[in-house]
C-alpha cells in the first residue's frame, strides 16, 4: 500500500493531500529515510511524522484499503 494512502487510512493524517504534502516536505520518515509518498509500507515498518516540533512514531501492524474510524488504531501501534 502506499504510504500517503496508509497514512490516510490509518488516520495518522486525515486527508491523503495532506500526506503528500507532509511526504513531499520531506517530514515523513520509513525506517529511519525520507520517504516519497509513492514508497510501499508493508507490516513491521517505522512510520516518523514530524508535526512542528512535535514528532509522532508508529509501527505498521496490518494494511486495509478502507477502515472505520473504530477499527482505525489496529492498523499501527504508538512508540
Amino acid at each position: 500500500m502506499r504510504l500517503d494512502k496508509f497514512l490516510k487510512v490509518s488516520r495518522l493524517i486525515k486527508r491523503r493531500t495532506v500526506a503528500n504534502e507532509a511526504c513531499d516536505a520531506g517530514r515523513v520518515l520509513v525506517n529511519g529515510t525520507v520517504a516519497k509518498a509513492s514508497l510501499h509500507v508493508k507490516p513491521g515498518d517505522i512510520i516518523e511524522i514530524q508535526f512542528g516540533t512535535k514528532t509522532v512514531k508508529a509501527e505498521v501492524l496490518d494494511l486495509q484499503d478502507t477502515t472505520k474510524k473504530e477499527e482505525a488504531k489496529e492498523l499501527f501501534r504508538y512508540l
